[in-house]
């Protein structure tokens, strides 16, 4: 795995577990959110090494 594709699944990982305390996501919707937050993450990282 490259490194920028495993800070992506960190920082998704760390947001989904704080919706998660706060309530505000629940199992049932789990993969759609999963899935969302981990694009915009990797489309974030992707942008910032395109600006370097």
């Amino acid at each position: 795995m490259k490194q920028e594709d495993e800070l992506a699944m960190k920082v998704t990982k760390e947001i989904v577990i704080k919706f998660i305390e706060t309530g505000r996501l629940s199992i049932g919707s789990f993969e759609d959110v999963f899935t969302k937050i981990h694009k915009t993450v990797r489309d974030s990282l992707s942008q910032d090494s395109a600006r370097d």
